[in-house]
């Protein structure tokens, strides 16, 4: 059919003609850009992954900067505590050797203290001045905050606690086998009696330290026996004291690295009471004998020597399984690490105890995409100050670092070496163990948080860039075949906006 009104063919050829060049400013603005997706009608559902996908990666970029900052303030407060560990190594050699009070005048001795005062002064100096961009780090600045801190609880250590935002967090504890010491009866019957005054009764008594060998003859008293027995527990580790018709000997301390060992060396001829021997402890409660243990002076197991082992406490700490020393009860877990000394008394009876309420504090750092409880970490940094570090209790008395100044208890003039070196042994533990919980922070935390943000910010952006990335090689065949497309519609317009003239040729 021949038409001049309607030319059929040329709408078609314009319809295909659009099409193809649309197609073509397509291939062109992909390439141009660099991606197949610019906006919602290319791809509605890829937009919208790949709009999440960008938003996974921001948060990803910026948790590796939150790590790495992190990995900055922690080597900050290593840098710290590191000159502190000096400082307290200079200051047990100080201790050391001005325990030689023979081979020291008085003015080397204020000498010496006159450098242990200038320690003490810049430990403080360096605890106060530790920063990042002004923030103390080892001021207590960064510990955490407490309250109703329970009377059973003669010591803890807060090192980490994960918290919302205004939340609070009680450590309750449960004990579930008593702590004792190691320990032994010894029923003598009353005043030591040989039978005659040129016998001896030979004991040897020792500890987890150490041990020593006795010798005391007819007639000696209880007390007398329990005095000789207690000026050697700092070399042996035990003491002594007197019960009923005879004296207890028991390690000084709690648990399975506490031991006694008895052994008789020579009974002579000991005048046998009723039940005289070496008794063990009852296995529930170590106040009171066990007969049934008892084992006579003349046996082959007291000439042999027995011994008995302490029993550490057993306990959980808000439902997980404690690891126990002593009387110490510690967990470590993703939201709460924490060690806890309970009183001689609350370790000794199985009961459930409110050990102490966290209420803030803290160092908290982001290490997570996600700002929600599981991907924040937290740290505490204690207070390194010298009256912070090195408690000693001894008699009573609690001693700290600062306790080493000149005119305090454990000056190195006038006062108690012995102390003075526990205490500086003690300090040195104490910086030995942040800066060993900082390292596995900086190694265990922060270093495999940045190497598992790293893997997922390069897996996240790979997703992004298949689902909006422009496919450069099929975009350019793409390109390649528009080109075509559109130039062959163009001719084909041509011809059929010329057809209608071929009707003028019927008009004669």
């Amino acid at each position: 059919m021949s038409r001049i009104n309607t030319n059929v063919q040329s709408l078609i050829a314009q319809r295909v003609l659009n099409q193809n060049n649309q197609a073509l400013s397509l291939s062109l603005e992909r390439l141009s850009t660099g991606l197949r997706i610019n906006r919602g009608g290319d791809d509605p559902a890829g937009l919208i992954a790949s709009q999440n996908l960008r938003a996974e990666k921001a948060g990803l970029g910026a948790a590796i900067g939150n790590a790495e900052r992190a990995e900055q303030v922690v080597n900050i407060a290593e840098g710290g505590l590191q000159e502190v560990s000096g400082l307290l190594t200079d200051l047990e050699g100080l201790i050391t050797a001005t325990a030689n009070t023979a081979g020291l005048s008085a003015e080397e001795k204020e000498a010496n203290q006159l450098q242990i005062d200038s320690i003490l002064q810049t430990i403080d100096r360096i605890a106060d001045a530790t920063s990042f961009q002004g923030s103390k780090l080892l001021n207590g600045n960064f510990g955490f905050e407490t309250t109703n801190v329970s009377a059973n609880v003669a010591d803890f250590k807060i090192n980490g606690a994960k918290l919302e935002f205004g939340q609070t967090r009680d450590v309750d504890i449960l004990v579930t086998q008593s702590a004792q010491r190691a320990g032994f009866f010894v029923s003598v019957g009353g005043a030591l009696d040989l039978g005659s005054a040129g016998e001896t009764f030979v004991i040897e008594v020792g500890g987890a330290k150490g041990s020593r060998e006795l010798s005391f003859a007819s007639g000696a008293a209880l007390a007398d026996i329990v005095a000789a027995i207690n000026s050697f527990t700092d070399i042996t580790g035990v003491s002594a004291a007197t019960s009923g018709g005879g004296f207890r000997v028991d390690s000084t301390d709690f648990g399975t690295s506490e031991s006694v060992s008895i052994k008789i060396n020579d009974t002579g001829n000991i005048v046998s009471a009723l039940g005289a021997g070496i008794i063990g402890l009852a296995a529930t409660d170590t106040a009171a004998a066990s007969a049934a243990t008892g084992v006579g002076f003349t046996a082959t197991g007291a000439s042999n020597g027995l011994q008995d082992t302490g029993q550490d406490v057993g306990a959980t700490i808000n439902g997980v399984v404690a690891t126990t020393k002593g009387t110490k009860a510690s967990i470590s877990t993703d939201f709460l690490s924490v060690e806890i000394d309970l009183t001689a008394t609350a370790a000794q009876t199985p009961a459930a105890l409110n050990a102490l309420t966290i209420s803030g504090g803290g160092a908290d750092f982001q290490l997570a995409s996600n700002v929600d409880i599981a991907g924040k970490v937290s740290i505490g940094l204690d207070n390194v100050a010298a009256r912070n570090v090195g408690k000693v209790t001894d008699n009573g008395s609690t001693f700290t670092l600062a306790d080493l100044a000149g005119g305090k208890a454990l000056n190195v003039e006038n006062g108690d070496l012995a102390n003075a070196q526990k205490v500086v042994s003690q300090a040195i533990k104490d910086v030995s163990s942040l800066r060993g919980r900082i390292g596995a922070f900086q190694k265990n935390t922060i270093g495999a948080t940045i190497r598992s943000l790293g893997v997922a910010l390069e897996n996240t952006t790979a997703a992004e860039s298949a689902i909006r990335d422009a496919d450069f090689a099929a975009e350019t065949a793409g390109l390649t075949r528009n080109q075509i497309l559109a130039q062959s519609a163009t001719n084909v317009l041509s011809i059929a906006n010329a057809q209608p003239q071929n009707v003028l040729a019927l008009l004669g």
